[in-house]
């Protein structure tokens, strides 16, 4: 890892001077009061880390209380209770039901340092000048609002963000390669016969539609004209097929939090399932064999930001600014794109990977020396490539984005049915 050190005093130097020379107290007020800033995240576990909030602790001053939970679970705290939270670390499709509640508040871009770096993919959708934007909530269809106090999203670039992004990936199926004796490279592997019982799904119905979506579009079952937005009709067949599978005992379980699949794959109970990237990372961590695969129908994507509880004010709403500002000045990119992650700025985040680890997880090439998780430990040996290659051909070949659908309610109580039966 690089030996660059992020501090108050370093950022003051650079770009984040300007912004905090408008926007903060005067720096002896921020000195004397730093200490007793709490700010409160909810988000969702794949980027809640006790390195993190202690990173923030050491650079910042202030103290950052994480609280992980599922994306449904953070979904209605964001919506439901506002004064619970000061930070919402949440994906795209999540804001889309958040934000008409009012609960969160616009961001000004204008003191955002790095947001000039910020990829395409955030701010016109475009990862080239020649990218399709993929089916489903793609984030910069939610990221800008017409101003502050607007429940309505803006269909450009408007200089008021309802999240600053900060990581996103391309997902797939895990598989244990040990235990398949044979290639995987469809989705439709997944409702295959052949691993009846040590299959899994996950439970999170706004995710969890679009991989039954890829599944079923694979089998040839549903061609869908727009997988992120589907009809009662296709709602309908896509759960009945699953339905089907369910009964005929296709799946071992199903399961919620990336821990959970971690378990069940180390285990081997599982074979082949719903994963997310820091998931993989962990059964590698534990010597066991686990593949991200590739699959020839595309990838499905998400992307996270963060947002800001429409209450935060005053020194809170300024040290929560200073955080988002720190978050993208690198470090923190650095660290989750270890997790297998893309950080929204890449630039930054290569200050702190070293070159053998930036080749590896952004630029798709074999790894010179041994590749290590956050923690330190081994997960891939010299000589390995990433799963699906470098940065461009994994998030150029995505099928769709995780999604609220205009029939979310109707999907969700199929969904529902579908987990009771």
């Amino acid at each position: 890892m690089s030996k660059i050190h992020y501090s108050r005093r370093n950022v003051l130097k650079g770009g984040v001077a300007a912004v905090a020379a408008s926007t903060l107290p005067a720096p002896m007020i921020w000195a004397q009061n730093i200490k007793d800033v709490v700010l409160r995240q909810a988000g969702t576990g794949v980027s809640a880390f006790n390195e993190v909030a202690a990173k923030v602790k050491e650079d910042l001053g202030f103290t950052l209380e994480m609280t992980a939970l599922d994306s449904d679970a953070v979904t209605q705290r964001a919506a439901t209770q506002p004064d619970s939270y000061d930070i919402a670390d949440i994906e795209y499709w999540i804001c889309k039901k958040v934000w008409p509640t009012g609960n969160l508040q616009a961001m000004d871009i204008s003191k955002i340092a790095n947001y000039d770096k910020i990829a395409g993919t955030f701010r016109d959708g475009k990862l080239t000048p020649d990218s399709v934007i993929a089916q489903g909530t793609a984030p910069h269809t939610v990221g800008f609002v017409e101003g502050p106090g607007s429940t309505t999203f803006a269909a450009q670039d408007s200089g008021w963000m309802t999240l600053i992004p900060t990581i996103y990936n391309a997902d797939t199926l895990g598989i244990r390669p040990d235990l398949i004796s044979r290639p995987i490279d469809s989705w439709a592997e997944l409702l295959n016969p052949e691993f009846k019982g040590k299959a899994s799904i996950l439970d999170i119905s706004s995710i969890g539609i679009m991989d039954m979506a890829m599944v079923c579009e694979a089998m040839g079952e549903i061609q869908y004209a727009d997988k992120g937005n589907m009809t009662r009709d296709e709602i309908d067949k896509t759960i009945g097929i699953f339905m089907e599978a369910k009964k005929n005992g296709q799946f071992r379980a199903f399961w919620k939090s990336f821990d959970e699949s971690v378990n069940l794959m180390a285990s081997g109970e599982v074979v082949i399932q719903s994963m997310w990237s820091p998931a993989i990372t962990a059964v590698r961590a534990q010597g066991v064999p686990c593949v991200y695969q590739p699959l020839k129908e595309g990838y499905r994507s998400w992307g996270g930001g963060i947002g800001l509880s429409a209450g935060l004010s005053g020194l809170p709403l300024d040290a929560a600014y200073e955080y988002i500002n720190w978050y993208l000045s690198g470090w923190v990119g650095g660290f989750l794109m270890r997790q297998g992650y893309y950080s929204a700025v890449p630039e930054t985040s290569k200050l702190f990977m070293s070159e053998d680890e930036w080749g590896f997880w952004y630029e798709g090439k074999a790894a010179a020396g041994d590749i290590v998780s956050p923690s330190g430990t081994v997960i891939e040996k010299a000589g390995a490539v990433r799963d699906g290659g470098s940065f461009l051909d994994r998030m150029g070949k995505v099928a769709c984005w995780n999604s609220v659908m205009d029939e979310n309610q109707y999907m969700v109580r199929k969904w529902n049915e579908f987990i009771a039966a």
